[in-house]
């Protein structure tokens, strides 16, 4: 630090530390606190204000982790404040430990009559009491004791995690007292905060920190230790003109978003999240309340609903403030999700829910996608946003990478489709700023665009329950606002920044492809059972709508669009980027796995009731049968259809051979060794070999998985040092004889753990399916499933939503060599210019997929699942017990990996039917029909929504099986869009449509019912 300002920061340090802290509270007075511990749950004020309170003095110990502890207040504006100036406030310490923020007490403030006030956290400590000099005031305080999880970033495993483990007191009750403040004394810490700041971020030779640092030390000099309050104003006056110089013209603009991340779960349950949102939403409009320039930006339609459901009084006044566009529903979606790992429909959905909710509840809707913290987002983004309405898109995350700094800061962003989103990442590289000159000086320092733009966003306030904008932030951004040294500061609603930063950049930069995070790269597999629900979830409430559609136009059943869209938000509420990633405490995910056993439950029930409703509606004989969900026919079963399904012609057998086995099909042989491993796989139409020479396929590996920071959520590079494969099996042996399919059964053992494997071949089937259990007892260790594939190519494909992305096998350049763990859906695809090999899962996220050399020449490609990983922190028993996978390898080309991919995870369902016919036909192609439901306005259309799956140009023809008065495009809120593209037909006289589609082009159908009668 340089010698001048290691002086003035001393001195600046002890002057506000001993004179200026000390005068900020002009009076006090004391009060009585009366308290009542509440039982674990929490409990609504009209209960909690019925029991007895007895007393509590300052000092006493209270709550055990994640209880609750109600404190009433009573006390008296003494008169002799009268016209004394000056704020009069409540001020409550609960039992603060430290001034960290979102992770430990916090507390609510409610009036005598159950109206909520403001919420308390260790750096917003007060609220205005409401009462006058000479009244008397009672105010409840429900002081929740969250305990500190994170530990200041020690990852110490902890069992706070789980409600059961509640432990000893963690606070001790402190000061509540009523005070006074002087606000000269407040704002010349503001003033000195803000100048301070500056001496720090200007260069040390220029005339403007010598003039600042003058003045600073002439207000110093102004105030004697002996009557502070006397050499305030003198104070003020010495340092205005300072703070009066405008900033010059060539100044990068700052848009001042406020904001309060608010995790909709993560070191907390969602319960508490209910609380937080309460607290900080209650802070914002009592700052709105005194300070007109506040707006305020709010995701996550999820949050507003708790909201309204636990607290309604809070909730109407959101919705005043969000009619004068100063609380700013922003967004678009359920909750701020992640992006990688939900399925495609469970993406849109998460943008049709959201958006409707703000429609419905605020007659608005955002034009920003708003992720300052999703961990990574897909390719298919863009696409899926401008098809819900939105914009543009922010986030945050992207600074957080490990090896290569982001290139741009504002940019076009284009999707796998060539859909291109406008995008920010706001430089600042915090969206919890403080509007400090540190980081305004930081921001225009690491601003990437200088040359080209002049505006950034920054998003201020504390977060997680910190409680948002603060009273000095807001100071600080009117300092700010043209101060020569610094960035001007405007208050905005972030459309407003979008709307002038892309007027301002002519040619933005394209980024192509996904917005790939280097860093996190575990959660593709933490927490296996959320991911295997979510995955399980998507599907079944595929099949309900389809299902549920065709029984009530077949058979004019209710369709019960209440449940489906209630089983909906609990799966897009547990995509929330702390919950579906694993990366939040165990508790979370005990509820988690209770809610998608509810989903399960209600779907289906929804399932067997529509079954049940086409069959006894049927015109022919009920005969065993089979239910096929799936957009491919399978069996001789139609696309969406009920019908019986045709056993293939075909041999299958299992033989001895040398020390292994063999099993075959007519299209299909695969040798296993001794071991369980797969020594051969030949393609017998093609005599295709796919496995490698010298290489075994089917091999579980074993890892050291002890990450820097961050267990859950990270996989360091050095994890691929520690490989121990676990080659030896105790048993392998052939399965018992059944019709159409044989196999073997393998059993290893490794550490604690069991793994146990069943290989199928089936007659007529080109896939060999590999189910494996895990008993799992590990700790800081990976899991992985590697398969070698004799194929030479430069990258791999993997599916996302709607489509899939190509990515390098190889380490050319430094953002390759990052990208050593990545996502897919379904399915994984390695291919050369003729064959090809697809790795089908029906559970699985994780993979790397890398090149070997080969011997005798050249290179081969190894394919590997990440099955399991057994992290420490947050959730030290995090995917203990048992988990199964179903794995399938499809040789052959991309098309039959894709059809194989829906067939894994929509399996025939068996019923006993007569034949079903489909409400909606397809032509077949690379055209996938991925979802048949009713429309959500209740009129009784039906809306199909449809992709492009290779990559390639295509047509398709899409007919309705039901009497038909014309369809439209729409939008994914099913609006009928508009005439942008005048060459191509947006509207159709009849239920036949023929569409021409961009490679991984999503189309949205609405097919207008000509039997339902409308108003």
């Amino acid at each position: 630090m340089r010698a001048p300002q290691q002086s003035l920061d001393q001195r600046l340090a002890r002057f506000v530390r001993d004179r200026v802290e000390p005068a900020l509270v002009a009076d006090r007075a004391g009060v009585r606190v009366t308290a009542w511990p509440a039982p674990f749950e929490p409990v609504p004020f009209d209960r909690a204000v019925e029991r007895t309170f007895g007393p509590m003095p300052e000092g006493t110990a209270w709550g055990s982790a994640w209880s609750t502890l109600w404190m009433r207040v009573d006390g008296r504006v003494p008169d002799a404040w009268a016209g004394a100036g000056g704020r009069v406030e409540l001020r409550v310490d609960p039992g603060f430990a430290g001034d960290g923020v979102g992770f430990q007490v916090e507390a609510l403030v409610y009036d005598d009559s159950g109206r909520v006030l403001k919420g308390i956290e260790p750096r917003n400590d007060r609220v205005r009491v409401p009462a006058a000099p000479g009244e008397s005031f009672t105010v409840f305080v429900e002081a929740a004791a969250n305990p500190d999880v994170l530990d200041g970033e020690s990852f110490t495993p902890t069992e706070l995690g789980r409600r059961q483990h509640a432990g000893d007191p963690l606070y001790r009750r402190g000061r509540i007292e009523l005070v006074r403040t002087d606000e000269d004394a407040w704002e010349l810490a503001r003033d000195i905060e803000t100048l301070w700041g500056l001496t720090r971020v200007l260069p040390e030779a220029s005339s403007r920190r010598a003039r600042v640092v003058a003045a600073l030390h002439a207000a110093m000099d102004a105030v004697d230790p002996g009557d502070v309050r006397a050499g305030v104003a003198e104070a003020r006056r010495i340092l205005a003109p300072v703070l009066a110089v405008p900033a010059e013209g060539s100044a990068h603009r700052v848009y001042a978003v406020g904001h309060a991340h608010i995790d909709s779960a993560w070191l907390w349950p969602t319960r508490e999240t209910v609380r937080k949102c309460a607290r900080t939403f209650s802070n914002v409009l009592a700052l709105m309340d005194e300070d007109p320039d506040l707006v305020f930006a709010c995701s996550s339609a999820q949050q507003y609903l708790w909201v309204k459901e636990h607290y309604p009084d809070l909730y109407q006044r959101i919705r005043e403030r969000v009619a004068e566009g100063r609380f700013l529903p922003v967004g678009g979606m359920w909750v701020e999700s992640d992006t990688n790992l939900p399925g495609g429909e469970a993406l849109a959905r998460q943008f049709i829910e959201g958006t409707r909710f703000f429609l419905e509840e605020f007659g608005v809707e955002s034009s920003v996608v708003w992720l300052p913290d999703s961990f990574g987002f897909t390719a298919a983004l863009p696409q899926i946003a401008l098809a819900a309405g939105a914009e543009s898109f922010l986030t945050q995350k992207l600074s957080w990478n490990e090896t290569n700094a982001f290139p741009h800061h504002s940019f076009l962003w284009e999707g796998i489709d060539g859909s291109r989103i406008f995008a920010h990442l706001p430089p600042v590289d915090t969206y919890n700023s403080q509007l400090s000159q540190d980081e305004l000086a930081y921001l225009v320092g690491n601003f990437s665009q200088k040359g080209e733009a002049t505006a950034s966003l920054v998003p201020f306030g504390f977060g997680d329950g910190g409680g948002g904008p603060t009273r000095e932030m807001m100071a600080a951004a009117r300092r700010a606002a043209s101060l020569e040294g610094s960035p001007t500061v405007r208050h905005a609603n972030p459309a407003v920044f979008f709307a002038n930063a892309q007027a301002e950049l002519v040619s933005p930069p394209v980024w192509a492809g996904e917005l790939y995070l280097e860093s996190h790269r575990g959660v593709y597999a933490s927490q296996a059972r959320t991911k295997r629900a979510n995955r399980r979830s998507e599907h079944l409430l595929h099949e309900a709508e389809l299902w549920a559609a065709t029984a009530t136009v077949r058979t004019g059943a209710p369709y019960p669009a209440e449940r489906l869209r209630e089983a909906w938000h609990l799966v897009l509420l547990n995509q929330f980027h702390d919950i579906l990633p694993g990366s939040s405490i165990g508790w979370v995910y005990d509820q988690a796995e209770e809610e998608y056993r509810q989903v399960a439950a209600w779907t289906q029930e929804i399932i067997s009731s529509s079954l049940d409703a086409l069959a006894a509606a049927g015109t022919g004989p009920a005969v065993p049968a089979m239910a096929n969900a799936g957009p491919f026919p399978i069996a001789g079963v139609a696309p969406f259809s009920v019908g019986e399904a045709h056993a293939e012609a075909d041999d299958v057998t299992c033989e001895r051979a040398d020390d292994g086995w063999v099993l075959q099909n007519g299209s299909l042989r695969a040798c296993f060794d001794g071991q369980g491993l797969i020594t051969s796989l030949v393609d017998r139409r093609g005599g295709e070999e796919y496995v490698p020479p010298g290489q075994r396929g089917n091999l579980p590996q074993l890892f050291v998985d002890a990450p820097r920071r961050f267990d859950a959520w990270d996989l360091d590079a050095e994890y691929r040092h520690t490989a121990r494969d676990l080659a030896e099996a105790t048993s392998v042996a052939p399965l018992p004889a059944a019709p159409g399919e044989v196999g073997l059964e393998i059993e290893r053992v490794f550490g604690d753990s069991r793994l146990r494997q069943v290989v199928r071949l089936h007659a007529g089937r080109s896939a060999l399916q590999i189910d494996t259990e895990v008993d799992w007892h590990e700790r800081q260790r990976m899991l992985k499933l590697a398969f070698p594939v004799d194929v030479h190519t430069a990258s791999a494909r993997s599916e996302i939503q709607f489509g899939h992305i190509d990515r390098p096998t190889h380490e050319n350049t430094s953002w390759d060599q990052a990208r050593f763990e990545t996502v897919a859906h379904r399915w994984v695809h390695v291919a050369d210019a003729a064959v090809g090999l697809g790795v089908v899962n029906d559970a699985v996220y994780g993979h790397d997929v890398t090149r070997h050399a080969r011997p005798g020449g050249g290179t081969y490609s190894r394919v590997r699942q990440t099955l399991l990983k057994a992290p420490l922190f947050p959730d030290p028993e995090a995917d203990q017990g048992v988990h199964r996978f179903t794995t399938v390898l499809v040789p052959g080309d991309l098309a039959e990996t894709i059809r194989e991919g829906y067939r894994t995870n929509l399996p025939l369902r068996p019923v006993t039917s007569a034949p079903v016919a489909p409400l909606i036909r397809a032509s077949e192609g690379s055209a996938v029909v991925e979802t048949v439901k009713l429309a959500d306005d209740g009129s009784g259309d039906v809306v199909v929504r449809l992709y492009e799956s290779h990559g390639a140009r295509a047509t398709v023809r899409v007919a309705a099986d039901f009497p038909c008065a014309g369809a439209v495009a729409t939008d994914l809120l099913e609006r009928p869009l508009g005439d942008a593209d005048p060459t191509r037909p947006r509207a159709w006289d009849a239920g036949d449509v023929r569409l021409s589609l961009r490679p991984f082009e999503l189309v949205t159908l609405r097919f207008r019912r000509a039997d339902v009668a409308r108003g």
